[in-house]
Formats: structure tokens, C-alpha cells, sequence
């Protein structure tokens, strides 16, 4: 049933967002006074073929779901006959053809500023970002975080939701630096505090960087008794029970959970004297947490987890409206961010300050369909407007087979005074062809490697 899931949720999400990107171009097109020969969803052979309209426009629907394009009269390719001339692609103004190539990418980013536009207005859960006490010697516990501290703000950017601040903390750990994040503390009292995000590689970026910092939300009171001692553990092996609880560690009294955890993982392979209560009886263990890898260094762990008293759900939901004029300004600057975010990423990724393990391919992205599309429809929507920004932004990169590509080709028209040779077009979209195959078979092969890595 996921699988199915993930198939049409994965569809659904292509068909629309293509369907958009080529209405854009089709429009324009027709608002400029082109011919549109075809409409096409889909790549390779046609399965439906449908003429409409004075110019008998063919509407396609092909094999290849994955793209679409709105073929043009043109007569470099011979597409135009001699009652076409003046409704031939290239015979129109350069800024006509400008706007014809920017309707596509543009027609996406409006469709994901009308997508947060209705999320706003509907409202959409979350969980306010309260924090659980971070374990020793993490970014957070330096920064003086403490249990159930509430982000505000991240970089002077209010975050409602954990959502909200993993997506600004992602954008400053690209740079590696630090961040000023105010909290409201237990008491009520506003501080700020300094998060350095300097431990943060490329690699974690892909992964869970926010709890390699030390950061994660609140759940509720964790207690120092054991609720799940996990099979052929440390801790099994060292006798520990279900229900014992850990009073000491080292012969030093603890009266916090991060105490032990913060013990044991400095602990690899080293031997640790435990004092628990058990049915009311004080007891001395010994236990040798296992090395294992964490974030690329070495930490003890010894199999077990915590008690928690779960938080009132009440207290850490909420849910984030706005009205409909106030949803407008904020669905574009939603988009803006993302559209900027997602252009700083991929220039990172070309001077390797981020890894290219985060260029996700067709896989990835039907898995995170199907993932959102399970969650219900408020988060699906959001994903549709996620991917929405980045078939847009894509586009408009300059490869010559992308309508950035094109675009580039129109602007040395325009320096030059004249159409670029057939030979230079040739050679640049046999270029960017090459450069888009090993993007995609970059994609796909990270979409592998996270399959079989699970």
C-alpha cells in the first residue's frame, strides 16, 4: 500500500508541476502571437494525440512522464511555413522571446507562492521548537541551552514550528558560522544565546545536523529510570532491568538523564561503575558501553533508553494561520527565501563547501512524495510547493538545454546584434546535454546509495 502510494503521490506531483511549468511557456507564447504546434506531457512516443483549436494544436500526452515541452513554429528547424513567417518563435522581438522562455520556471514559483498562500490561510500544524536539554559537550550545551527552552528566533528570523527552525538553521549552517537565537526560557525570561555551527560538515548537512549540535525537541520530563534495555546490549549483559534507576555514575551522584548518556558516550570501551535503586534496594553495576560511530567520531553506548512522562500534547502544538491579505506578502517572501536558499546551495555544492550527496534524484524525491502524501494533504501541498521552487530554479540555471540556457543565448543576441551561429547553439546545447545526463546520473546514484544505506 506505501509503495502505491508513493507511485501516484510521485505522479500526481510530476504531472502538475510539468502541466504548470508548459502552461507558462504555452501561455506567453499565445500572448505573443506564436504558433504552438504541440503541447506536450511527457517524453519519447505519443500514447494520446488530440488536435484543437485554429492552428490544430496538438496536445500530446507521451511515455516518458518525466518533463513536457510546447513545440514552437520556428524557422531554424523548418517547424514554420511561409504563412507562419510572422508567427514563427524566431522571428519575434528578443523580449518576447525573453518572456516566453521565463513564463515556465516563472509559472512554477507562482504556483508554489499560491500553494504557501493557501497553507497560511487554511493553517498548518507544528510543534512549537521547545528544546530537550542537549547532551554534554555538544554546540547546544556550550551555547547554554537547557530543558524546555523555547526558540523565537534564529538570525533575527521568528520560527513558529521545529520546521521553521531547522529550515533557518539550514541556512546558516551552510556557512558554518554562528547564529544569535533567542529563547524564552522556563521562567519567561527572554535571552539570547550563541549557537557555532563550525562542527557542522558538508556531509552532516544531508543527515541529522541538528542533533549533532546537540539540539532536539521537547517530548517531555525524561527520568533517570530505565524504560527499554535493548537485546545483546552492554547493558544487558551488565544485568540492568527494566525500571532500574540510575542514581550514579563513577561513584558521583547524577540527578539528570544527560548526566549518564553525556558518561557513557565519553566512555567507549571503558569500564563504568553504575548505582541504581531497585525495588527500593541500592546496587553497584558494572558496564562497558560499545564504540560505536556517531557523526564520524567514536562514542560509548550502552542499550538502553529512558522513561519519558510525556508533555500535555497541548502545550508543544500549534497551529500556524494567517489571514488572507497578511498570507500574500508572506507566501512571496516564502518563496523568495527558498528560491535564494536553493540557488546558494548549488553554487556551494560547485566550490564542494556542500556535498553533492544532497542532489536528490527521481527516487528520492517519489519516496518523499509518498511520505508527505501519507502524512495528509497539508503537508503534501507543502512538498508540492518545495518542488515546485526547485523544477523552477533548475530551469533557470544557465545550461543551455534549460530555459536559464536559452535565456543566456538571447542575452549575447542581444550584446551582439545578431542570432548566435547555428555551430555555437550546436556546441553549447551538446554541452549542457552532457552536464545535465551527469547531473542526473549524479541523482540517481545518491538516490541508490540512500536506498541501500537505508
Amino acid at each position: 500500500m506505501a509503495l502505491i502510494t508513493t507511485i501516484l503521490a510521485f505522479i500526481v506531483a510530476i504531472g502538475l508541476l510539468v502541466t504548470i511549468h508548459e502552461l507558462g511557456h504555452y501561455a506567453a507564447a499565445r500572448a505573443c502571437g506564436v504558433r504552438i504546434l504541440r503541447f506536450s506531457l511527457g517524453f519519447g512516443k505519443a500514447l494520446l494525440i488530440h488536435k484543437q483549436g485554429p492552428d490544430q494544436t496538438e496536445w500530446v500526452l507521451a511515455a516518458i512522464p518525466l518533463g513536457g515541452y510546447v513545440k514552437m513554429a520556428d524557422e531554424r528547424d523548418g517547424s514554420a511555413t511561409e504563412a507562419d513567417h510572422a508567427r514563427a518563435f524566431n522571428n519575434k522581438p528578443i523580449w518576447a522571446r525573453a518572456i516566453i522562455i521565463l513564463a515556465g520556471p516563472l509559472a512554477n514559483l507562482l504556483l508554489a507562492a499560491v500553494l504557501y498562500w493557501a497553507l497560511f490561510v487554511v493553517g498548518t500544524p507544528g510543534i512549537k521548537p521547545y528544546l530537550s536539554e542537549p547532551l554534554p559537550q555538544t554546540a547546544a550545551a556550550t551555547a547554554g541551552f537547557t530543558d524546555f527552552d523555547l526558540i523565537r528566533s534564529i538570525g533575527g528570523k521568528p520560527v513558529a514550528t521545529w520546521n521553521d527552525a531547522r529550515m533557518v538553521l539550514l541556512e546558516h549552517a551552510v556557512e558554518r558560522g554562528q547564529v544569535a537565537i533567542e529563547i524564552e526560557a522556563p521562567s519567561g525570561r527572554i535571552k539570547a544565546k550563541t549557537l557555532d555551527l563550525a562542527q557542522v560538515s558538508k556531509e552532516d548537512l544531508d543527515g541529522d545536523f541538528v542533533g549533532k549540535l546537540g539540539l532536539a525537541g521537547y517530548r517531555g520530563k525524561v527520568t533517570l529510570t530505565v524504560q527499554v534495555v535493548g537485546k545483546g546490549t552492554p547493558a544487558e549483559r551488565a544485568g540492568i532491568l527494566v525500571g532500574d534507576k540510575i542514581t550514579g555514575v563513577n561513584g558521583q551522584p547524577i540527578t539528570k538523564w544527560v548526566a549518564f548518556a553525556g558518561a557513557a558516550r565519553a566512555s567507549p570501551e571503558r569500564e563504568l561503575s553504575l548505582t541504581i535503586e531497585r525495588q527500593g534496594a541500592t546496587r553497584e553495576l558494572n558496564v562497558t558501553p560499545e564504540s560505536v560511530a556517531e557523526f564520524g567520531v567514536r562514542i560509548g553506548r550502552v542499550g538502553i533508553s529512558p522513561k519519558i512522562e510525556m508533555a500535555d500534547s497541548s502545550l508543544i502544538s500549534t497551529q500556524v494561520r494567517s489571514g488572507p491579505i497578511e498570507s500574500i506578502g508572506l507566501a512571496v517572501v516564502k518563496v523568495w527565501d527558498m528560491s535564494i536558499f536553493s540557488l546558494k546551495m548549488f553554487g556551494k555544492m560547485l566550490t564542494g563547501a556542500v556535498s553533492w550527496k544532497n542532489l536528490s534524484g527521481p527516487i528520492t524525491i517519489a519516496d518523499y512524495a509518498g511520505q508527505a502524501a501519507s502524512r495528509g494533504i497539508l503537508q503534501y501541498v507543502e512538498y508540492l510547493a518545495l518542488i515546485s521552487i526547485s523544477i523552477g530554479v533548475l530551469n533557470l540555471l544557465p545550461i543551455p538545454v534549460l530555459d536559464g540556457g536559452q535565456l543566456m543565448y538571447h542575452i549575447a543576441e542581444f550584446i551582439k546584434g545578431r542570432p548566435l551561429s547555428d555551430r555555437t547553439i550546436e556546441i553549447g546545447q551538446q554541452i549542457g546535454l552532457a552536464l545535465l545526463l551527469g547531473l542526473t546520473a549524479f541523482a540517481f546514484f545518491n538516490d541508490i546509495n540512500r536506498l541501500l544505506s537505508g
